[in-house]
C-alpha cells in the first residue's frame, strides 16, 4: 500500500479519558510533606495579593482538620471552579512576577496529599462561592463531578472569611494521623510534631515576605504570628558578604550573592540554631535558590562542591524569575530544580572561588592557633603527608614545671606528655566535629590553673623583651586565655602590678 492510499484511510479514535478514581488518587503521591503542601497553598494566597494568611490546625478533635484562610482577592464561582480543576494552568503560559504558581496543580495535589476532603470557600464582590472535592465520592462515582455547595453554613472556618478572601479546608486527614487510628494521644502527638516541622519550613520558605519584601505578608499558626528565618543571617553585623553578581540570560536575570555566616560564638544560641537546618549547619551549607523571592532549594551544592566542615558557614543566594521555570525544571511541589548549563558553568566558578576563600580562612585560623611564636599548648606537625598534633613541651608552663622536678623524674614527665599526644582520640574528635562541631568545647580551666598559665607566660614574654602594655595583645592569641579573658586580664594586672592594661580584644 503506497503512502497516498495509507493517508486516505480514515483515522480511528477512541475515548481515552483517564479514570477519575484512579487519576485523582495518583495525585496524592507527588511526594508532598505537610510543610511543602502548606507552602504550596500559601503560594496561591500570595499570588492572590493576600497580606494575611491564618493557619488553624485542630489536632485534638475526633476528626482533625486544617484551615488556611487569606484576605486575597477572592474568586467568583467560575474562577473557583477553574481553580479546583486539575491542571488549570499551562506551565508554559506567561505569568506575572507575583504569580508563584507553576502547573495549576498545587492547590489540589498539595491538599490531596494530606486529606481526602478539600473544601474551598471564597468571597468576591460580596458573593460567596463554595466547592468541594471529596475523594471518597469521586472513587465511588468515578467521574469528575465537582460539588458546588450553595449551603455552606456548616463549612469549618467560615467565620475566617474577610470581605474578599478565600478559606481552604482540609478534612479526613488520613495521611496525617500517622497510622495511629483510634489511639488519640499518639495521633495528636504525631500531628503536632508534623506541624512543628511545618512551622519552621514556612518561616524559612517565606522569610522574605515575612520580612516585608514585596509583597509583605503575615502568616499565623493557631493565632501565633510566624517570625522569619533568614538562612543568610544577612542583617547580622558579623555576616560577611560578597558583591552581587548578575548573569543576564535570554529569559531573565540570575542574581548571585555569597554570604559567610558568623562563627557560632558571635551569635546567640537561638540565632545559631535557626540558621542551621534540623540536621545542623553541615547539611545546610550551599545554594539557596529563590523563585520570585520564594525559597525553593535550601542548601546543598547540587554537585558543585562537597559538604565539608570547612565550608559549613558558606551560603549562596541565587534568585531566578518564574520565566525560567522550564530551564530550571521546577517540579510540581516547587521543592527541587536543576541548574541550566549556563548557570551551572557560572556558579561553578563562583563556588570554587567562594569555597576556596572560606577554606583558606579556616586554615589560616588553624595555623595561627599553633604558631610557635604564640606559645601553643599543642604543636601541629607534618610527616610523610600526614598531620599530627603533639603537646608543646617547650611551653612555659611545662618548662617551669619540668625545671622544678628532680632529674630522675623529668624524663618520666616528658614521657607522660608524649603518651598524651599519641593518645589523642582522632576518630572520636572527627565524628563529633563533623556531626555537631559547635557543641564540642574545651574543658574549663579553674582559676588556679589560669594563674599558673598566666605567671609562666608573663615570665617567658618578659624574658623575650615584650613590654607590659603589649602583653594582653600577645596573650590574646592563646585560646585558653582568650576564652577566660575577664579573669585572665585581672591576673595579668595583679601579677604586673599595673591596673587598667589596654584591652586589645577584637
Amino acid at each position: 500500500m503506497d503512502r497516498e492510499v495509507e493517508q486516505a484511510l480514515p483515522i480511528r479514535e477512541v475515548d481515552a479519558t483517564p479514570y477519575a478514581a484512579s487519576l485523582i488518587e495518583g495525585h496524592r503521591d507527588f511526594g508532598y510533606s505537610l510543610e511543602t503542601a502548606l507552602a504550596d497553598v500559601i503560594d496561591n494566597s500570595i499570588s492572590a495579593g493576600s497580606t494575611s494568611v491564618q493557619l488553624i490546625a485542630n489536632t485534638t478533635a475526633e476528626e482533625p482538620s486544617i484551615i488556611i484562610a487569606d484576605d486575597g482577592s477572592g474568586m467568583t464561582e467560575a474562577e473557583l471552579v477553574e481553580a479546583m480543576r486539575l491542571g488549570s494552568k499551562n506551565p508554559s503560559d506567561k505569568r506575572s512576577s507575583e504569580d508563584l504558581g507553576r502547573f495549576g496543580l498545587g492547590l489540589k495535589s498539595a491538599s490531596f496529599s494530606q486529606c481526602r476532603s478539600l473544601t474551598v470557600i471564597s468571597v468576591k464582590d460580596s458573593k460567596t462561592s463554595c466547592a468541594r472535592w471529596d475523594l471518597d465520592r469521586v472513587s465511588k462515582r468515578n467521574d469528575w463531578s465537582l460539588e458546588l455547595l450553595d449551603d455552606h453554613s456548616a463549612v469549618p472556618g467560615l467565620e475566617l472569611l474577610s470581605a474578599d478572601g478565600t478559606v481552604v479546608v482540609w478534612e479526613k486527614l488520613d495521611r496525617l494521623v500517622g497510622g495511629y487510628g483510634d489511639d488519640r494521644a499518639k495521633r495528636v502527638g504525631y500531628l503536632n510534631e508534623a506541624l512543628g516541622l511545618a512551622e519552621r519550613h514556612l518561616r524559612l520558605v517565606f522569610h522574605r515576605f515575612l520580612e516585608g519584601k514585596k509583597p509583605k505578608i503575615r502568616i499565623s499558626l493557631n493565632g501565633r504570628e510566624l517570625k522569619p528565618i533568614d538562612p543568610m543571617a544577612s542583617t547580622h553585623p558579623s555576616t560577611q558578604k560578597l558583591p552581587e553578581e548578575v548573569l543576564v540570560l535570554s529569559k531573565g536575570k540570575v542574581r548571585i550573592r555569597c554570604y559567610t555566616l558568623p562563627h557560632h560564638k558571635k551569635m546567640t544560641r537561638e540565632e545559631w540554631d535557626e540558621t542551621g537546618s534540623p540536621e545542623g549547619h553541615l547539611k545546610s551549607q550551599g545554594l539557596y535558590i529563590y523563585r520570585e523571592n520564594r525559597l525553593i532549594i535550601s542548601g546543598g551544592w547540587l554537585g558543585l562542591a562537597r559538604q565539608t566542615e570547612l565550608t559549613k558557614l558558606c551560603r549562596i543566594a541565587v534568585d531566578i524569575p518564574n520565566t525560567m521555570d522550564s530551564d530550571w525544571k521546577i517540579d510540581v511541589k516547587k521543592a527541587s530544580a536543576q541548574l541550566p548549563p549556563q548557570v551551572r558553568e557560572r556558579l561553578k566558578k563562583v563556588v570554587e572561588h567562594f569555597v576556596g576563600t572560606s577554606k583558606r580562612t579556616y586554615r589560616r585560623r588553624g595555623q595561627q592557633l599553633v604558631d610557635e611564636t604564640k606559645q601553643p599548648i599543642w604543636n601541629r606537625l607534618q610527616k610523610d603527608g600526614q598531620v599530627f598534633f603533639r603537646p608543646n613541651i617547650d611551653h612555659p608552663v611545662f618548662e617551669a614545671y619540668a625545671a622544678e622536678l628532680p632529674d630522675h623524674l623529668r624524663e618520666g614527665f616528658y614521657r607522660c606528655m608524649r603518651i598524651v599526644g599519641s593518645g589523642l582520640p582522632i576518630e572520636t574528635l572527627h565524628a563529633e566535629l563533623v556531626g555537631n562541631a559547635e557543641s564540642v568545647i574545651a574543658d574549663q580551666a579553674d582559676e588556679s590553673d589560669l594563674r599558673q598559665l598566666v605567671t609562666s607566660m608573663v615570665e617567658a614574654l618578659t624574658s623575650s623583651g615584650i613590654p607590659p602594655d603589649a602583653m594582653p595583645g600577645v596573650m590574646q592569641s592563646h585560646p585558653v586565655l582568650r576564652d577566660n579573658w575577664y579573669v585572665v586580664k585581672k591576673l595579668i594586672e595583679d601579677y604586673l602590678g599595673q591596673p587598667d592594661l589596654p584591652d586589645t580584644r577584637v
